[in-house]
């Protein structure tokens, strides 16, 4: 009978983690409903805000990634929180390493935020008329970049902050200051994408955020393990 190679059971692991926190959302459709609800109100109150005028490019950019930012915020914090309340922390620590339980949560975590930002750009390119996609490729390429860096920096925040005792004061006053710079190059490239730029004027604000994750991810992975054994 052939063994399993290490990495493979890291592999596993990985994504038997995801598959889990997969189905207990589909399950309870927590983080799903309240990101949600929260994409439909925020868009609904800045549509009836601005009425018929028109907001300019850059207000319209940031606006989109302050209401991804908060929608983040309000459904990516149970990430651990979840497992503690289940008071399944312990199985996971001995059934899995640290490592395969971050890349779990977190490739969870990148499903959901994905999802949670094509629904918000729909949303939002339809009831809001002066936002108008001039180039796809730059946006593609910062909805997906953003979402990862923003997945990335969540899920070792939400690690950070399940123990403590004020979890939900805790979670945005720690990922703020941590994504401010991934949001401002967001914002920026998405205001590129409206204004029709080439991609080339915009490999600035990709490089960037591609630093930006690799940073992260690798900060996470090194550092998840000092706080998953805590």
């Amino acid at each position: 009978m052939q063994t399993e190679k290490p990495y493979q059971r890291w592999i596993l692991s990985a994504i038997s983690i995801f598959l889990k926190d997969w189905h207990s959302e589909l399950r309870t459709r927590y983080a799903i409903s309240a990101l949600v609800m929260f994409v439909v109100t925020t868009i609904s109150v800045i549509v009836f805000a601005l009425g018929s005028e028109s907001a300019p490019v850059d207000a319209l950019s940031g606006m989109l990634w302050v209401v991804i930012f908060f929608a983040a915020m309000s459904g990516l914090s149970r990430t651990f929180v979840a497992e503690e309340e289940r008071g399944t922390v312990m199985t996971l620590q001995l059934v899995a390493e640290p490592s395969a339980v971050y890349f779990g949560k977190l490739l969870f975590n990148l499903v959901l935020i994905v999802g949670v930002n094509l629904f918000t750009v729909i949303l939002y390119a339809i009831f809001l008329n002066g936002f108008v996609i001039q180039s796809f490729s730059i946006f593609a390429g910062t909805i997906l970049l953003g979402s990862i860096g923003l997945a990335a920096s969540s899920t070792i925040i939400a690690a950070i902050i399940a123990k403590a005792n004020t979890k939900g004061t805790l979670y945005p006053v720690l990922s703020f200051p941590i994504l401010l710079p991934l949001l401002l190059t967001c914002i920026n490239a998405t205001r590129l994408a409206v204004e029709g730029a080439l991609l080339s004027e915009a490999m600035g604000e990709f490089q960037f955020l591609v630093s930006y994750i690799v940073v992260v991810v690798t900060a996470s992975s090194i550092l998840f393990e000092y706080i998953w054994k805590d």
